[in-house]
């Protein structure tokens, strides 16, 4: 078997989507199955990431050929909003778009129960829900004293520390965030990650006025690191990861933070029904004051330890050893 394993704009596209794909090539490698990054028919089968016009064009043609073309659904219009400048203008034409795209799909790879759901009115095709994963040995070492120290000491945090970890768009829960530190001064908030959805030089460009905003005007104890070479440093330096995310697919920082053992204080969103509240993590309305009150109560440091524990027994059924089979047999069933 060989997959035709297409990631349109790849050399732009970072965070979980283009981790996504680096995990579906892990699997491959880890499993023997041969495949190319480029697009073409001379596959059993096309697996296609992100459906640019190029990837329209080869699942047209692929369609013609009786060539199998499997689409992996990690863009919906509603997870698009309130990411970079203009996205939610671009929003509304962005669904009758993916609608078209799906449409051409033989079969739909979604990351969540949530994702489907949201999907089921994008496109009839069949679909599987398989995570995206999370490889463990991305955090291998994160609990090194040396480096908890090294970060602690670079970003001058005292712990118990609040983190995030990601892009810093308005989405994933920026002014919740912000505003959620300004209520509780005593506490150490750090984001650790770009601050724009891409990265590097198109930073000006793509960082909404808003989230320049929010950034600007963040109290003095909640700060941005901006890229971090050594995600680890995030997970090592953190002690109470907050993902206040208002829309998700997935998320694999999340995953990797519990992995870590870290407690989770989460919005409560559909994506995380999977999570039981006051088990694996907090979960809280999206009011800034529930957000504070959560945090507050991971001032324990008993709770801290028995939510981070069972958040990363719950972690492993989203190792990439244990998700990897669900997309090697679904290639299978579709490459015939």
């Amino acid at each position: 078997m060989k997959v035709s394993h297409y990631f349109e704009w790849e050399e732009y596209i970072t965070g979980g989507h283009a981790q996504s794909v680096d995990n579906q090539r892990k699997i491959m490698d880890r499993r023997g199955v041969e495949y190319t990054t480029k697009p073409t028919l001379n596959a059993d089968l096309l697996h296609l990431n992100n459906m640019g016009p190029k990837s329209i064009y080869y699942a047209k043609k692929a369609q013609r050929a009786d060539v199998p073309v499997l689409v992996h659904a990690h863009q919906t219009a509603e997870d698009f909003r309130e990411s970079f400048a203009l996205s939610n203008a671009l929003a509304k034409p962005m669904k009758p778009y993916l609608r078209y795209a799906y449409s051409l799909a033989d079969h739909l790879v979604c990351p969540s129960e949530h994702n489907r759901n949201v999907v089921e009115e994008y496109a009839d095709a069949p679909k599987t829900v398989i995570s995206n994963g999370f490889d463990p040995e991305k955090v291998e070492g994160f609990d090194d004293d040396g480096l908890r120290e090294e970060y602690l000491d670079r970003y001058d945090l005292e712990p118990p520390v609040v983190f995030n970890v990601g892009h810093v768009i308005k989405r994933k829960g920026l002014e919740a965030f912000v505003e959620t530190a300004r209520e509780m001064p005593d506490l150490d908030f750090v984001w650790f990650g770009y601050l724009n959805p891409a990265g590097g030089e198109l930073d000006r460009f793509l960082k909404s006025r808003d989230t320049k905003r929010l950034v600007e005007s963040a109290p003095d104890n909640c700060q941005f690191t901006g890229y971090v070479e050594d995600v680890r440093g995030a997970f090592a330096a953190g002690d109470v990861f907050f993902w206040p995310s208002k829309n998700e697919n997935e998320g694999i920082a999340l995953l990797e933070a519990m992995s870590c053992g870290k407690p989770l204080v989460i919005r409560d969103i559909p994506t995380y029904d999977w999570l039981e509240d006051g088990t694996h993590c907090l979960k809280a309305s999206g009011a800034v004051g529930d957000f504070a009150s959560e945090l507050d109560r991971l001032r324990d440091p008993d709770l801290r330890e028995r939510l981070g524990a069972n958040a990363t027994e719950k972690s492993h059924d989203f190792e990439l050893n244990a998700v990897g089979d669900d997309l090697v047999i679904l290639y299978r069933d579709l490459a015939g």
